[in-house]
């Protein structure tokens, strides 16, 4: 994954801009980044199960101290916790491209 990274301030940031929010400045390269982090919030989105079933949504907070909004795979939604590790990855969601997340290790 790769994220965009002032050239002033030296942060990143989520999602790509004009301008920096940090410190405004209009100049950035890409870096890649570890896609390692954490739960930050979670919640269940309830569906019955002939239109998919629960799924959980989070914001990630990456090592890099951006957050995105995402989803935990691999886990039942009312199992992912504040504060678990984990990998963000490019995956799909109904055919859409989109950042998933699977725990650490897992």
């Amino acid at each position: 994954m790769v994220l965009p990274k002032c050239n002033a301030c030296g942060r990143f940031h989520f999602f790509p801009r004009v301008v920096c929010p940090h410190c405004y400045a209009t100049s950035f390269t890409s870096h890649e980044v570890s896609g390692k982090g954490e739960i930050h919030t979670t919640t269940v989105v309830r569906r019955p199960p002939d239109r998919g079933g629960d799924y959980n949504v989070c914001i990630v907070e990456l090592e890099e101290r951006v957050r995105m909004m995402s989803r935990v795979e691999g886990v039942a939604p009312p199992d992912v916790e504040i504060g678990m590790a984990v990998i963000a990855y490019a995956g799909e969601i109904d055919g859409t491209p989109a950042v998933l997340c699977r725990p650490e290790g897992g």
